[in-house]
């Protein structure tokens, strides 16, 4: 769905908005009708919501709900969402999980450091290291490579990310989560570097 999201909004829709058309799409119906919960807003922690709701419609993905009704319901726009695999029932755990993306869940950061680590979380399975393209996750992420990469310095600096590289040659980004060990040390903090940009 990130991906589909990707394609669908324009390359730099904010990363607060990208948040927002992500749980429509997770929640929508198989007409593209959606109804969001009255907490869900005010739980992922999304101020200005009428400005994130016009950016979506001035994309032309939704249309604008009505705001004096609980819960919110509105209609995406784009039929092309209704046709992202996977099922309903998938969907609706996996927008339970996008509010906190295990292993790298940031509830209380910024929106665009969320963004971040859902788009890191969603491209991490069990190994110990994991690559994409800086493009795409760029591309995923809404921002320019070069915020991205200042984003994943931010992910280190928290702590939610080990380690992470960008080799210039393949142009990939490496990246590493923090040791579980690290993690339990009561008595030293965890030292973690970055690893140097090839």
């Amino acid at each position: 769905m990130l991906t589909y999201l990707g394609a669908a909004l324009p390359r730099f829709t904010s990363p607060a908005a990208r948040l927002l058309a992500l749980q429509c799409a997770l929640r929508a119906d198989a007409r593209g009708r959606v109804r969001l919960p009255a907490g869900l807003l005010r739980g992922m922690r999304l101020r200005q919501g009428g400005e994130l709701w016009l950016e979506l419609a001035h994309a032309g993905w939704l249309e604008l709900p009505d705001f004096r009704s609980l819960p919110l319901q509105l209609r995406l726009l784009d039929a092309a969402v209704l046709d992202q695999a996977p099922g309903r029932r998938a969907r609706c755990r996996a927008a339970h999980w996008a509010l906190r993306p295990a292993p790298l869940a940031l509830p209380t950061a910024a929106p665009a450091l969320r963004l971040a680590a859902l788009v890191l979380a969603s491209h991490s399975p069990t190994e110990a290291e994991h690559s994409t393209d800086i493009d795409v996750l760029a591309r995923l992420c809404g921002h320019s490579p070069q915020q991205t990469a200042e984003l994943l310095d931010r992910l280190v600096t928290t702590g939610t990310l080990g380690t992470w590289q960008h080799n210039r040659v393949t142009d990939e980004v490496f990246w590493q989560l923090p040791q579980p060990q690290a993690r339990t040390r009561a008595c030293q903090p965890p030292h973690r570097h970055r690893m140097p940009r090839s």
